[in-house]
C-alpha cells in the first residue's frame, strides 16, 4: 500500500499501521454537554455473537435487523427498550460484508461486494432458506471494490454506489458508478465519477445521494447528488460509458490542479458536491446516513440527514436545498464519543438513532476503542440551543436556531465570524483549504420570534464552503450554542 491516507470506508479497511488516538485530530470537545440532550445507550452484544455491524434495517414487527461484515444477518428483539435486554436471532449466513439492508414484501434485500440478493424465509421457521441473486451485473475482483446501497425507492429500485478498484482506478465493469437495480433484477447505470462511496439514500425531497471519500479529485468527504446522466468528478470510470447506453459520455475530461467552479464551465455533465465536509473538522471517513422522519421524536431536526463517521466515531447532521436546479447545503456537528468506528445508522420506530460498526483487524485508526458496538442515541426531551439550519439567499444567508436568540446580540454583525475557502480540484490525493476569503457582514436582522436571523454579506463566493463560527451567539435566556460551528457549501447563489 501507499503511505497512510485518511480516507473513507474502502481504504479504511485496507492495510495500514496503527495510529494513536492523539493523531486523529481534535474533535469538538462537546461530548459531556451533548449527553444532557442526546444520551448514548449501549445495546449489549453476547460474547458468542460475532457481531461486526455493517447495515441496519427495521422489520415490520419492530425488531432491528443487522447485516455484518462476515456476512450474517441477525434479528434483534428488545434493542429499543429503555434498558435494552436484546435477544439475538441468526436469520441468514453465507454472504460477505453486508453494509446495506432493505426489507420489502416479506423478504430482506442485502447488498454485498458482488451482488444484491433477496433473502427469504419461505417456510416460516425464522431462518432464511432461499437466496435469489437480483443482480451481480457489475465487476468485482478485489477488497476495495465495495458496494453500498439504498433502501428500496418508491418504485422498488435499490440504488448502489460502487467503489473503484484499489480506490484509485476502475478495472472492473462500472466501478466508480452508481447504478440502480430494478425489482426484476435489471441493472441500470445512473451516473459516473465516484471514487470510494459509502452510504446511499434520499433527502426529504426524494433526490438520491451518496457519501463520497476524500482522495483523488475529492478535496474532502462530501455528499453527492446521484443525478441521472451526471459525472460526479472522478474520471477513472470514463471507460464504462459504452456499457451505459442511457448515459451520455462527457466530451472532455476535467483539468487537474483546477477549481470545481472552473471545470463546471468546461464539463457540462459535471455535478458539484452538494455538501462538503471540511476535513477533520467534520469527518474523515463518513459512512452511512439516514433521513430523520421521526415526526419530532428525535428533537428539532426533522427532515435532516444524520451521518456517521468511521474514523472519528462521530455523528453529524446535514441539510440540503436546491438552488438554480443544483443541490447544495450545510453540515453541522451533532454527537461525539461513540464507542467504535461507525459504519451505519438507522432510526428506530421510537425515534431513536441506532449507530454501529467496528474496528478492523487491519488496524485502521479509529477514535472509538471498542472492536465493535451497537449503540443507540436517544433524545432526552430537553431542547438544545443549536444552529438548526442555514439557507442561502441572494444577499446572504438565513440562519435558523432551535430557540429564540438574544435580539441585541443577534443584531450585531460581529457576532457572525464567517470565512470561506475551497479545495483544489485535481488528481492528487485530497486538498488543503485554499483561496480563503473573509466576507464582510453588512447587516444582521433577527426575526420577530427570534428563531432566525437574516445575515447579509458584502459578497457570497460561489464554489466555496462558508464557514460559520457563532461562538458569541446566545439564546434569549442566556444559553451558549451547544455547537458553535456550521459549514455551508455554495454551488449557486439564488437569482432572486
Amino acid at each position: 500500500m501507499h503511505s497512510i491516507r485518511f480516507i473513507p470506508i474502502a481504504a479504511a479497511l485496507a492495510l495500514a499501521p496503527q495510529l494513536h488516538a492523539e493523531e486523529l485530530g481534535e474533535m469538538w470537545g462537546t461530548a459531556k454537554a451533548e449527553e444532557k440532550y442526546y444520551p448514548i445507550v449501549n445495546i449489549p452484544i453476547p460474547p458468542e455473537v460475532p457481531m461486526r455491524p455493517g447495515g441496519f434495517e427495521i422489520l415490520p414487527d419492530g425488531r432491528l435487523a443487522v447485516g455484518t461484515r462476515r456476512g450474517d444477518i441477525y434479528f434483534i428483539k428488545g434493542a429499543f427498550e429503555s434498558t435494552p435486554a436484546p435477544e439475538y436471532h441468526l436469520f441468514a449466513s453465507g454472504q460477505d460484508e453486508i453494509f446495506s439492508l432493505s426489507w420489502k414484501d416479506g423478504a430482506m434485500t442485502a447488498t454485498t461486494f458482488g451482488e444484491t440478493t433477496r433473502v427469504t424465509d419461505t417456510n416460516g421457521d425464522g431462518v432464511a432458506d432461499r437466496y435469489d441473486t437480483l443482480s451481480n451485473n457489475w465487476g468485482y475482483a478485489e477488497g476495495h471494490e465495495f458496494a453500498f446501497a439504498s433502501k428500496h425507492d418508491p418504485e422498488g429500485n435499490i440504488w448502489i454506489a460502487l467503489g473503484l478498484s484499489g480506490s484509485y482506478e476502475s478495472h472492473n465493469l462500472v466501478r466508480g458508478w452508481a447504478v440502480k437495480v430494478t425489482p426484476d433484477g435489471k441493472m441500470i447505470p445512473v451516473c459516473s465519477g465516484l471514487r470510494s462511496p459509502a452510504g446511499v439514500g434520499p433527502n426529504a425531497e426524494g433526490a438520491m445521494f451518496a457519501i463520497e471519500s476524500q482522495g483523488p479529485w475529492n478535496g474532502c468527504c462530501s455528499l453527492k447528488h446521484l443525478k441521472p446522466g451526471g459525472f460526479l468528478g472522478h474520471p477513472a470510470s470514463y471507460n464504462w460509458y459504452p456499457f451505459a447506453p442511457n448515459v451520455t459520455a462527457p466530451t472532455v475530461t476535467p483539468n487537474s490542479n483546477s477549481r470545481m467552479t472552473d471545470e463546471l464551465k468546461r464539463v457540462k455533465e459535471l455535478v458539484p458536491p452538494a455538501v462538503r465536509f471540511p476535513y477533520i473538522k467534520m469527518g474523515r471517513s463518513i459512512s452511512g446516513f439516514r433521513l430523520n422522519q421521526t415526526g419530532g421524536k428525535f428533537g428539532p431536526f426533522e427532515n435532516q440527514l444524520f451521518l456517521g463517521d468511521y474514523t472519528l466515531s462521530i455523528i453529524m447532521r446535514a441539510t440540503t436545498e436546491q438552488v438554480n436546479g443544483v443541490w447544495q447545503g450545510a453540515c453541522y456537528p451533532f454527537r461525539e464519543g461513540l464507542a467504535t468506528g461507525i459504519m451505519n445508522v438507522e432510526f428506530s420506530p421510537k425515534g431513536q438513532l441506532i449507530a454501529g460498526g467496528f474496528t478492523t483487524n487491519r488496524q485502521w485508526p479509529v477514535r472509538g476503542t471498542e472492536p465493535f458496538a451497537i449503540q443507540r442515541i436517544d433524545w432526552s426531551g430537553v431542547l438544545p440551543f443549536e444552529i438548526k439550519e442555514i439557507n442561502i439567499r441572494k444577499d446572504g444567508f438565513i440562519v435558523t436556531f432551535t430557540k429564540p436568540v438574544d435580539p441585541q446580540i443577534a443584531a450585531k454583525t460581529d457576532t457572525y465570524n464567517i470565512t470561506t475557502y475551497t479545495h483544489i480540484y485535481h488528481g492528487a490525493y485530497g486538498s488543503p483549504e485554499v483561496d480563503q476569503t473573509t466576507p464582510r457582514v453588512i447587516e444582521a436582522v433577527p426575526s420577530a420570534d427570534g428563531l432566525s436571523v437574516i445575515v447579509r454579506l458584502e459578497k457570497i463566493t460561489e464554489g466555496h464552503i462558508h464557514d460559520f463560527d457563532l461562538a458569541g451567539m446566545t439564546s434569549k435566556d442566556g444559553e451558549h450554542l451547544l455547537h458553535k460551528k456550521a459549514y455551508y457549501t455554495v454551488n449557486e447563489v439564488p437569482k432572486k
